[in-house]
């Protein structure tokens, strides 16, 4: 294989500020909210904490650089991701130096997760940006933010941004050429971009099955691009739910992701999910780490007011069930 995978799985966290679901009423995150969580995932012994974006969601949601800038001051030890920043409503320079400040501000332990959604046509329409180009201006706009990154003055003329000649960009990452560039996609020209482009791969609502083929996709695309032998990181985003039995845990991820997406989301729950007793989601997550997955980000489903517990009880009793991997 082109792509190094790392040998041990890491566990983290998805979302910080949620509101319950399905809810009514004004949502109104506190400062307090985000510190009580923060400190609950770093010392419950999770590796990371990330967040996703969406400038219009059925639900409300903020913005993911602030949200991790926040949580930069509660956690010394986590690394902190975006799951994924929908890098093509952006133009480009902006987040480079949005990127680099939030790289300093962690201290070296961002991970920049990039994707073109595309689920919500009207988040594009708002922001100008032809939903037909997506996925050519998220592979534009990596190739600006890596410019900027090298800490040279940049110059770029392409087909969405630019020209521009000779624009400094101090100071220059925390992190040797910027934190990794970690590509959602699901769609071959998408795995394939990420086996040009990519630092890692982070998926969600897929099977262990469509993950192994879609990893063996990438990697014949990195050889194809006569790509060294290289670091690769290899992420899932799991909506899990644990419960006394399977089906209370499908009857609960149904109703969280229902109302999140829109649409009746049962069938796809069954057929996605990490759902039941903390056995049960241990063996699925084997299955992910079998099929190449070194980086869980589990979204904990249900009532906001049970996320805590959620947290808590994985950590004390689906965690001790994969020590062989995490290698705690």
């Amino acid at each position: 294989m082109t792509l190094v995978l790392d040998t041990r799985l890491r566990i983290g966290i998805q979302t910080i500020h949620r509101r319950t679901e399905p809810a009514t009423g004004p949502w109104l995150p506190a400062i307090d909210e985000l510190v009580s969580l923060v400190e609950l995932v770093d010392r419950s012994g999770y590796d990371s904490l990330w967040v996703g974006d969406h400038i219009s969601f059925p639900v409300p949601i903020l913005d993911p650089m602030l949200q991790l800038a926040q949580a930069a001051m509660v956690s010394r030890r986590l690394t902190l991701g975006t799951s994924v920043l929908l890098l093509p409503l952006r133009h480009p320079t902006p987040v480079a130096k949005q990127v680099i400040s939030l790289d300093h501000m962690t201290e070296g332990r961002l991970i920049l997760g990039v994707g073109v959604g595309g689920e919500f046509p009207k988040e594009y329409a708002a922001c100008d940006v032809p939903h037909n180009e997506r996925g050519a201006r998220l592979a534009e706009g990596v190739q600006v933010l890596r410019k900027f990154f090298s800490g040279e003055a940049v110059s770029h003329h392409g087909r969405f941004y630019g020209p521009f000649a000779d624009v400094p960009m101090r100071p220059a990452p925390r992190q040797p050429n910027g934190p990794p560039i970690w590509f959602a996609g699901r769609k071959d020209p998408a795995l394939r971009r990420i086996g040009r482009l990519g630092d890692g791969y982070l998926a969600y609502v897929i099977t262990p099955d469509m993950y192994r083929a879609a990893l063996a996709t990438i990697d014949a695309a990195a050889e194809q691009a006569g790509r060294s032998p290289l670091p690769f990181g290899t992420g899932h985003l799991l909506f899990t739910r644990l419960d006394a039995t399977y089906e209370q845990a499908l009857d609960r991820a149904t109703e969280t992701l229902s109302v999140r997406y829109a649409m009746d989301f049962r069938k796809a729950a069954a057929r996605y999910c990490a759902l039941g007793t903390p056995q049960q989601v241990a063996e699925r997550i084997r299955e992910f780490h079998a099929a190449g997955v070194r980086h869980i980000a589990l979204d904990l489903l249900g009532p906001y007011e049970q996320r805590q517990e959620q947290i808590a009880w994985f950590a004390r009793d689906a965690l001790p069930l994969l020590a062989d991997l995490t290698g705690e």
